[in-house]
């Protein structure tokens, strides 16, 4: 094969994982809240200090969630713009 069809071939693999990456991960974290949301609505029999501690843990369970789906859009991007592995064939 050519290198300018190799190229081809690798930004076409690319853009179809870039695609993936976006595509499935942003339902995962949308249905991952919702869980978390569920879950914390549920009414506890615990301490009066309980409802704190368990919002103080929905919350960083909730930021560390969205903090997985910006570091895939980051990776993806960097493909997408900066892809290593087109680099071999230029």
């Amino acid at each position: 094969m050519e290198k300018l069809q190799l190229l081809a071939m690798v930004q076409a693999y690319t853009g179809i994982g870039i695609g993936l990456m976006i595509g499935l991960g942003a339902p995962v974290p949308a249905s991952a809240w919702a869980s978390c949301a569920a879950g914390s609505s549920r009414p506890r029999r615990a301490s009066p200090s309980s409802p704190i501690r368990c919002r103080a843990r929905l919350f960083l369970l909730l930021g560390l969630i969205d903090a997985s789906f910006i570091i895939g859009l980051g990776i993806a991007m960097f493909f997408a713009f900066a892809n290593p592995l087109a680099t071999a064939f230029r």
